[in-house]
């Protein structure tokens, strides 16, 4: 499967459980099958997860298609607006 999405089930932040919900929402809304990864299952998920983002301090939800970084939540939501989800997670 090509888009995985890391997340975590593991968090007192609403922020961060209101994106997750989002990006699920709008990826099955469009019928794009993804991966969960769950980064509350290790320390080594969430540090795969930051190192192939590119950033230590990187928080879910993080966004791949395969190993290449799409983008974050703030990403994922312009590429919306913008009507360009498929170019953003490097299907078109």
């Amino acid at each position: 499967m090509g888009i995985k999405l890391y997340y975590t089930t593991v968090t007192a932040s609403r922020t961060v459980k209101s994106q997750q919900a989002e990006v699920m929402r709008i990826l099955d809304s469009k019928s794009i099958q993804y991966e969960l990864i769950d980064i509350s299952l290790g320390t080594e998920l969430r540090d795969e997860m930051r190192n192939k983002a590119g950033d230590p301090t990187a928080v879910p939800p993080q966004i791949f298609n395969e190993d290449q970084y799409c983008g974050n939540y703030e990403m994922f939501s312009d590429a919306v607006e913008e009507d360009k989800v498929e170019q953003f997670l490097k299907m078109a």
